[in-house]
C-alpha cells in the first residue's frame, strides 16, 4: 500500500496497485503547473487509486489531460489522460515516503531546460517512452 497527500493534509490518497512508469517528466506543462524544472511521476491502475480525505480541484491542462491539486495550498497530485482511462499518474513527491519509488527514466527531454544536466544514467526519451 502506498499513501500520500498534499502539503497541508486536506487531501489524502492510497493505492494498492502496483506502480509502473516511474519517470521524471521534463515537459513544459509539468514545469509550468508546478514551478519545478521537472516532475517525478508514477502510474497505477485507476481502479486501485482511492482518495481517503478531501476533494482535490481539477483542471484541463491540455485537451486530453486532467490534473488535480489541493485547493488550499496547491500541491499537484494527479494527472489523467483521456487515452489511458485505466491508469492515473501520481506525483511521486506527494507520497508519504517518496524514497520508495525512485524514477527509472526521463521523459519529454525534448523540452528539458538547457541548464538541467542529467547524469544519473537513466534512459532518456525525447517524448513519451512508448512513442517512436
Amino acid at each position: 500500500m502506498l499513501n500520500g497527500g498534499c502539503f497541508c493534509g486536506a487531501i489524502r490518497y492510497e493505492t494498492a496497485g502496483t506502480p509502473f512508469d516511474q519517470t521524471n517528466c521534463h515537459c513544459s506543462i509539468c514545469r509550468r503547473t508546478t514551478g519545478a524544472p521537472f516532475v517525478a511521476w508514477f502510474s497505477v491502475p485507476r481502479s486501485e487509486f482511492r482518495l481517503t480525505r478531501g476533494t482535490p480541484m481539477r483542471f484541463r491542462s491540455t485537451p486530453k489531460g486532467m490534473r488535480s491539486f489541493c485547493p488550499r495550498r496547491g500541491t499537484q497530485l494527479t494527472f489523467e489522460h483521456d487515452d489511458a482511462l485505466d491508469e492515473i499518474d501520481v506525483t511521486t513527491c506527494s507520497l508519504d515516503d517518496p524514497e520508495r519509488l525512485p524514477p527509472e527514466d526521463h521523459t519529454r527531454t525534448s523540452s528539458k531546460l538547457g541548464w538541467v544536466k542529467l547524469s544519473d544514467g537513466f534512459p532518456e526519451y525525447r517524448e513519451a517512452r512508448y512513442e517512436g
